[in-house]
């Protein structure tokens, strides 16, 4: 009798569990990529959502362009959710924001509206992914997903990578995912440094490079590749890069005259204090790489190589005085310190908030950089084709 029992038991939890009470078929959904969130005339919200092709994969048996493979639908409303919203209209499916690779945001909108309230439903809703990127563009947002992508099936995902590579090897523009902005605008700092998109001076390609600056959830100023570069060091967020200077002895000015070296390993810590009502900020750094090119230094002794360590000691001290005397007169702690002073002694941080914007500007910094070259390559610290004595 029990192994009857048993079984009917089963039979009727396997019943309960069978079914597609809650299906929803593929063709109802439109699986997003990428969206482009500008602000509009009367005060709407343009969006611009990029949505995969997955019919386009192949046409009377060859490969179409890539460039096919996304398909742009452009909607407007008072908020985001009532834009969001005629997409079906428009578009015949419902937006599946699970798959979604970018969020875009024009940077008209990003320094007139917070941000925060743009990305709200991204933070909200069940589907999107805390993973996200978002991304500020230059001027209009809507523009960039026109540009069809090099080697990636869709716009979105070239611009993802761009973006995760971009920061990971050359150090040129941070990566930053939905999740960490989130914590990055809520703490006592309120300020974030998102990726930069634009289009480069020298053939009007779409590169993502340098950071924007935002305050409070908005926009307040651009920081330009090398000094993004050196904002990296500064948050020990630095993978790998190449550091360029110049060669001992020769004028600044002469560009042919640089010389570079491949960055493994770089370490920092900001280590801050306030003393008689004075912040002071302690810089410590340790770099360690391998010379990337040698066009005027010859690297035989231990003395040549001690000169030679100086000088991009020297020279990256010199570059982050020079990040650090931007920052403190756009007067914004994209460096983190107000969150340092409040994790140590929120008590002092509650009395230097209100005036944290000029205690910026009075700052004082101090570096300590050291510099280890593992490696001088093949030839063994001599220039290449030069002959030895």
């Amino acid at each position: 009798m029990k192994p009857l029992l048993s079984f009917l038991a089963s039979f009727l939890v396997l019943c309960l569990l069978s079914g597609c009470w809650d299906n929803n078929e593929l063709d109802e959904y439109g699986y997003v990529q990428a969206i482009s969130i500008d602000q509009g005339e009367g005060g709407f919200i343009d969006i611009t959502t990029h949505f995969y092709n997955p019919s386009s994969k192949m046409q009377s048996g060859m490969a179409t362009n890539a460039s096919v493979k996304g398909i742009n639908i452009h909607t407007t409303g008072e908020t985001f959710f009532e834009a969001m919203r005629e997409i079906p209209t428009k578009f015949g499916r419902k937006a599946k924001w699970d798959h979604m690779r970018v969020i875009i945001i024009g940077e008209k909108l990003a320094r007139t509206l917070n941000i925060r309230e743009v990305l709200d439903f991204f933070s909200r809703d069940h589907e999107p992914r805390g993973t996200i990127l978002p991304i500020i563009a230059e001027k209009s947002a809507a523009e960039f997903l026109d540009i069809k992508p090099f080697i990636e099936q869709t716009i979105g995902q070239q611009y993802r990578k761009m973006e995760t590579i971009g920061s990971l090897y050359s150090a040129k523009t941070s990566n930053l995912p939905l999740y960490d902005l989130a914590i990055q605008l809520s703490s006592p700092s309120k300020t974030s440094a998102m990726p930069y998109l634009h289009k480069n001076s020298l053939d009007n390609k779409a590169a993502i490079s340098g950071v924007a600056l935002i305050q409070d959830g908005k926009m307040v100023g651009i920081l330009k590749e090398k000094d993004t570069e050196t904002l990296m060091m500064l948050t020990d967020r630095y993978n790998y890069g190449v550091f360029e200077f110049p060669c001992m002895n020769h004028e600044k000015k002469q560009i042919y005259n640089k010389e570079s070296l491949e960055i493994i390993n770089l370490n920092s810590q900001l280590v801050s204090k306030v003393k008689n009502e004075n912040v002071i900020v302690d810089i410590h750094m340790s770099i360690e790489g391998t010379t990337g090119e040698l066009r005027c230094s010859d690297l035989k002794t231990k003395q040549d190589m001690e000169r030679f360590e100086q000088t991009i000691k020297d020279q990256v001290e010199h570059q982050i005085q020079h990040t650090i005397r931007t920052l403190k007169a756009k007067k914004i702690d994209v460096l983190g310190i107000g969150n340092q002073i409040y994790q140590n002694n929120p008590k002092l941080w509650k009395q230097l908030e209100p005036i944290w914007v000029d205690k910026l500007a009075q700052m004082q910094f101090q570096t300590h950089v050291q510099v280890h070259v593992l490696s001088t390559g093949m030839n063994a610290g001599t220039i290449f084709g030069k002959k030895e004595y």
